[in-house]
């Protein structure tokens, strides 16, 4: 069975990113380029299983007004409930990257070792490239073993931008200013 979701188009200091909610949560927040209406909604509708795709609702707005506090660096939490769509373990890798601290960061490792074990660190890179809910579950504080900012699916210089204005939210770890 098909259904609706909620779309909202919102500006920030990295560009475009859409916010995709039904009536209960959020399911994702994504980095994308406008097209046009028609080709955005055809895609948002077969990326989400939808058979509509309506203008935003409360929780796209809430999410809307919650990045803009984030953005100016005066809050760093989010209220909204989260239902991102994956297997059990990338809903695993993704429950341990909402434990990372803002301002702080994790290695692929520290998320195996959490989620299965060492053996499992490719994986964990695996499903941290598939968290379709960017920002509020921040897979971009994930970082190689050696400091280095390996992979981003919203480009690395968005993964530097992020953890830069986090470090200067809360000065702490590699990123604090």
């Amino acid at each position: 069975m098909k259904r609706t979701v909620y779309c909202e188009w919102l500006d920030s200091p990295v560009g475009d990113l859409v916010a995709i909610a039904d009536d209960k949560a959020l399911l994702a927040l994504q980095f994308r380029e406008r097209t046009t209406p028609e080709t955005d909604d055809a895609a948002i509708r077969r990326q989400m299983n939808a058979d509509a795709v309506l203008p935003g609702n409360a929780l796209t707005r809430t999410v809307g007004k919650e990045l803009e506090t984030y953005f100016a660096g005066r809050a760093f939490e989010f209220s909204v409930p989260l239902a991102p769509a994956g297997s059990e373990f990338e809903r695993k890798v993704w429950a341990e990257l909402l434990k990372v601290p803002l301002g702080e960061t994790c290695s692929y490792g520290d998320i195996a070792r959490n989620v299965g074990g060492m053996e499992t660190v490719r994986a964990v890179g695996k499903a941290n490239g598939a968290n379709p809910i960017g920002i509020i579950v921040p897979c971009h504080r994930c970082i190689g073993a050696d400091g280095s900012l390996v992979g981003y699916g919203g480009g690395l210089w968005r993964k530097k931008w992020l953890l830069r204005h986090e470090g200067k939210m809360r000065p702490v770890g590699l990123f604090a200013l």
